[in-house]
């Protein structure tokens, strides 16, 4: 997992091939390590991800509510359809945008 700083304020958090509860700490990292002043957009990018548990919803949350106070829009990228059925059978399609 690694976070790649776009320019202008973009950022990308890339995500391994198992996205789970014991990536909690390494992803909290990831997104904390950004800088709130000069973000403008965040993509999680889920184009190595084969396999996403129910923490990982979880995490997704937190990372929309760290971001909540500023204007930066949080995406979700590059998902295959498998991870796309369990993002839209949580209803994350309502809550992000998912590409």
């Amino acid at each position: 997992m690694l976070v790649e700083d776009g320019k202008n304020g973009e950022y990308s958090i890339v995500l391994d091939d198992v996205f789970d509860f014991k990536r909690v700490e390494e992803f909290r990292s990831c997104y904390e390590g950004i800088d709130l002043a000069q973000c403008k957009s965040v993509n999680i990018d889920f184009t190595y991800t084969r396999y996403m548990d129910s923490s990982a919803l979880g995490m997704l949350l937190n990372v929309k509510s760290f971001f909540k106070d500023t204007s930066a829009s949080i995406k979700i990228v590059s998902v295959n359809e498998q991870i796309r059925k369990i993002l839209t059978i949580s209803r994350f399609d309502q809550r992000f945008v998912i590409e």
